[in-house]
């Protein structure tokens, strides 16, 4: 009856059936009811109007039956999600970091992919990072979902039970291009997931000082670092480029230096780019020293 492609399917798709069918009963219960009553009670000249008194056993019975039903679908989603938070110990690990507007996923010994590749009938433990807004990891024929949060550690786990490719969606609303955020997770055998891993280049590490002080403070969540156009201008080779400017109303091009960068961060409705409008952007005076801001200009002069 259930689908074997994770070993959360059952359990989840269990309590979704009865709690839906308790909700189609009562629907088609009480509008039934609702109905008889409308024609049985229903307005007539000439009868008179009789005053109904209270009835205990009707009262307690209306309370405790919706009581009981309610602690039973409470018990049975916490039956299906207790298992999702006990990792076993042998699980193998994957980090899967949200960005806007992509999936990346990182395997032992600095190996990047843009596809998460698992072996069947292997515990595989994801850890959940997120480099710029919230995001969300759902694979929908895994029945799982959680929430990629940035500065927080969160995580999911599956065992996959079925060889072939399934959809990751990420299901938070991170921006202009949320609903291209998508990724594949696919299902294969031990030796061609062994062969595949093997064979995956290994990342170079960014331990640019700059790009975690970018990351800390949020400002990748509203400027790309790949040039594509989101909240505000990209970083993307912006360091040494010219700038059209638009301050109250008057125009001017300006060179891209140490000293844009810092009067951008300290004083951002000083000097706005052109096409994009004020109060966007808060000023991190006091909150980024110059010595900060120097290791981000140092980051920006590099990213080319």
């Amino acid at each position: 009856m259930f689908d074997n492609s994770s070993n959360f399917v059952q359990g989840v798709d269990s309590a979704f059936l009865i709690i839906t069918g308790i909700s189609v009963f009562f629907l088609v219960v009480l509008t039934g009811l609702m109905i008889y009553f409308v024609i049985k009670y229903n307005r007539k000249k000439g009868k008179p109007a009789v005053q109904i008194k209270d009835n205990s056993l009707l009262e307690i019975t209306w309370i405790t039956i919706p009581m009981i039903l309610v602690l039973y679908m409470f018990y049975i989603g916490w039956e299906g999600f207790i298992p999702m938070r006990n990792v076993p110990k042998d699980a193998m690990e994957v980090t899967a970091i949200g960005s806007m507007w992509k999936f990346e996923f990182e395997y032992k010994g600095n190996k990047m992919s843009d596809t998460m590749v698992v072996p069947i009938n292997k515990a595989v433990k994801v850890n959940l990072a997120s480099k710029d807004v919230l995001h969300g990891f759902s694979v929908p024929g895994f029945r799982i979902k959680e929430d990629m949060v940035p500065q927080k550690d969160n995580y999911t786990w599956f065992i996959p039970g079925k060889l072939g490719d399934f959809d990751i969606y990420c299901t938070v609303y991170c921006g202009l291009n949320h609903s291209y955020m998508m990724s594949l997770i696919k299902v294969v055998s031990q030796e061609e997931f062994d062969m595949w891993l093997k064979a995956l280049p290994v990342k170079k590490a960014d331990n640019s000082l700059g790009l975690k002080l970018l990351e800390k403070n949020g400002c990748i969540a509203c400027h790309s670092l790949d040039g594509s156009k989101v909240v505000g201008p990209s970083f993307k080779g912006i360091y040494g480029n010219m700038r059209n400017l638009n301050t109250n109303g008057i125009k001017k091009d300006i060179k891209v230096d140490d000293a844009y960068i810092k009067t951008s961060i300290n004083e951002p409705d000083a000097q706005i780019v052109d096409g994009y409008p004020k109060g966007l952007m808060k000023s991190y005076k006091g909150l980024i020293s110059d010595t900060e801001i120097e290791q981000i200009t140092q980051y920006l002069k590099e990213l080319k």
